[in-house]
């Protein structure tokens, strides 16, 4: 705290005391000599003396001299009682948590409170002691209203004084057990050495409370070296750590630094530091949420330095992956702030992908998809498919993709007015990587729910080739995608023919239990695709797709359920398929799976796949005893 020093007081006699005038001349004196507390000896002053040459010197001549003579003289004051009566106040909370902290043999090795509070305190008090004596003299050097200033300005230091000296007691480090210290602690660093890997869950919590006193009550030097120390220890295990930190720390100190009036060094280490709690553990993505972390992290996506926004966005797609959080962006306006950090030029490539993903994230909301459409997300998204690296583009697919499934027809149609379908399926053409293939070919799912689409698509020789391609070659997730649209969908018989070579990876998807909805998938395709001659006496032809399907009719294989592949066997067993599938699938053992499974009458369509395959010798077939 800094205060204008007046002019030396000169003696008061008591004639000067009597003085009479107007204005502030008629002002009474805050004491007289004879009820001051100093009457008849000097004020403590380390300044006019020998000054102390220890701490514990320092500490006890606040305790027992400057701060008792503080709190006579604001109790004695006839000026300005108000302001003085919040002084004593504050002065009495200080001597008694002074005490608490004298009573500790510790508070000496704790450099937060030697060579940083007691120092800053002392200043203060003999600043007050000043001013005490300002209000002495009746000519008020100054002016009335400077002297109502400088109060003030001393009551704020009190109450930083006393949030500190608060901070140290709660936190425990003046009291802190000396077992708590290893061989190699040096009481007197600047931080307390980071915790080794078989530290004590009571170690870190020591260290953890150091840090974030350290981050609260020291000056610049101290703050950076305590995030540097709190970054060291997250990054050696933050799923960990990080639940620490949360238990043990002080969020809200930490979320302050990021604010724009906070030093730039201490803003990008504070934002490494959310960065590594929002994406270490549950507990600590939500605490920082919880704490109020998104608005300054929006803040700094939207306006920040690159290396910041890069911080900023990488907490932000953590935390929006938290129903509540991702609710609460458009609260903050965060929307926008995403939108235009999607686009070309904006920022770093890194930083457009984390603002697609969290607007992936963001589109599971109902309530602002809509929203998220009319401030202009489509067009944006779009463009990030050819314009953005391979993670942006995987992301906007995604996105994209969101939007379509979970928004309604007009969200699609604002996707195909922008050419969002074309775009997507140049992606897809192009992707190689496994999870961009993926996302692509989910966003062309959700968009085929669209008439128009559906019409584009079913005319497009080239994707139905790709989707061959993908049947045959792809992961789970991508055959299942890609067989849900060529059931779907409404293809030409000459496109039916030409994805021939697909059926038999069908079959086999088929006679995996789970999932079921692939099972339903594949069933689809392979009926749509058996509507078609050719493809049947293909099919019939495969012999080993033949016994897979024979072996899913079997009542004991109870893995897979029967109203899937009776289906199948329906359509390969069409009208005009000719004999040799009906032929095979007899041979293959299907009229006595399908003859137990007409027995027990639960499965719809058994017996015309009986019917099917037997002709007119259905009636006989149920007299036969088929071996076991």
């Amino acid at each position: 705290m800094q205060l204008t020093q007046p002019p030396p007081s000169q003696p008061i006699d008591n004639k000067r005391r009597k003085r009479k005038g107007g204005g502030e001349g008629k002002s009474t004196p805050m004491t007289s000599p004879a009820s001051s507390p100093a009457a008849g000896a000097a004020a403590p002053d380390d300044e006019g003396g020998e000054s102390p040459s220890s701490p514990a010197e320092s500490l006890d001549l606040i305790l027992h001299h400057i701060l008792p003579f503080l709190l006579g003289a604001a109790l004695s004051a006839r000026l300005l009682v108000g302001r003085w009566r919040l002084l004593h106040s504050k002065l009495s909370l200080l001597l008694s948590a002074l005490a608490d902290a004298a009573a500790s043999s510790r508070w000496i090795s704790n450099p937060l409170f030697r060579d940083h509070l007691l120092p800053s305190l002392r200043s203060t008090l003999r600043d007050l002691r000043t001013l005490s004596d300002r209000c002495l003299d009746p000519s008020l050097p100054g002016g009335k209203l400077r002297l109502q200033s400088d109060l003030d300005i001393a009551a704020s230091a009190l109450s930083l004084h006393l949030h500190d000296l608060h901070l140290l007691l709660r936190s425990g480090l003046l009291h802190r057990d000396a077992s708590l210290a290893s061989p190699a602690d040096d009481s007197a660093a600047i931080v307390l050495p980071v915790p080794g890997p078989s530290a004590s869950r009571a170690e870190l919590a020591l260290f953890f409370r150091d840090v974030f006193a350290r981050l609260q009550i020291g000056a610049l030097d101290l703050k950076g070296k305590a995030l540097d120390s709190l970054l060291d220890i997250l990054a050696s295990d933050p799923a960990k750590l990080s639940r620490l930190v949360v238990e043990e720390g002080d969020i809200p100190s930490l979320l302050r630094l990021l604010d724009p009036s906070a030093h730039s060094l201490l803003r990008d280490r504070a934002a490494a530091a959310v960065a590594l709690l929002a994406t270490a553990s549950d507990a600590s993505r939500h605490a920082i949420f919880e704490e109020g972390a998104l608005g300054p992290l929006l803040r700094l996506l939207d306006s920040g330095p690159a290396a910041l926004k890069e911080r900023a966005a990488v907490a932000i797609h953590a935390m929006t992956a938290d129903h509540a959080c991702a609710w609460a962006v458009s609260a903050y306006g965060g929307v926008s702030i995403l939108l235009a950090a999607c686009l070309s030029g904006s920022g770093s490539l890194a930083v457009q992908a984390l603002a697609a993903g969290s607007l992936n994230n963001v589109a599971a909301i109902d309530d602002i998809r809509t929203a998220m459409v009319e401030e202009g997300a489509v067009p944006v998204l779009v463009d990030l498919l050819l314009s953005g690296n391979l993670e942006a583009r995987k992301n906007a697919a995604l996105c994209i993709g969101s939007l379509a499934a979970m928004g309604g027809a007009e969200i699609r149609a604002a996707i195909l007015q922008e050419s969002g379908l074309l775009r997507l399926l140049q992606f897809l053409r192009e992707a190689s990587d496994p999870e961009a293939i993926d996302h692509a070919l989910k966003a062309i799912s959700a968009l085929s729910a669209s008439p128009a689409a559906a019409k584009l698509l079913s005319s497009s020789p080239p994707f139905f080739i790709q989707l061959t391609d993908l049947i045959k070659r792809g992961s789970a997730g991508v055959q299942q995608t890609a067989a849900t649209l060529v059931a779907d969908l409404t293809p030409s018989e000459d496109i039916k023919r030409s994805m021939a070579e697909s059926m038999p990876a069908l079959v086999k998807m088929l006679e995996f239990s789970k999932p079921a909805s692939a099972q339903s998938a594949a069933a689809g395709a392979l009926t749509s695709l058996l509507a078609v001659r050719s493809n049947r006496r293909e099919l019939s032809r495969d012999e080993k797709s033949v016994t897979r399907l024979v072996q899913m009719l079997d009542p004991r294989n109870e893995a897979v359920g029967k109203e899937l592949p009776v289906a199948v066997v329906l359509a390969l067993t069409a009208s005009g398929s000719g004999g040799g599938a009906r032929k095979r699938l007899a041979e293959a053992g299907a009229c006595q799976h399908l003859q137990k499974l007409a027995e027990a009458d639960i499965v719809p369509g058994v017996k015309k796949a009986l019917q099917r395959i037997t002709g007119s010798r259905l009636k006989n077939l149920f007299s036969i005893s088929w071996p076991q």
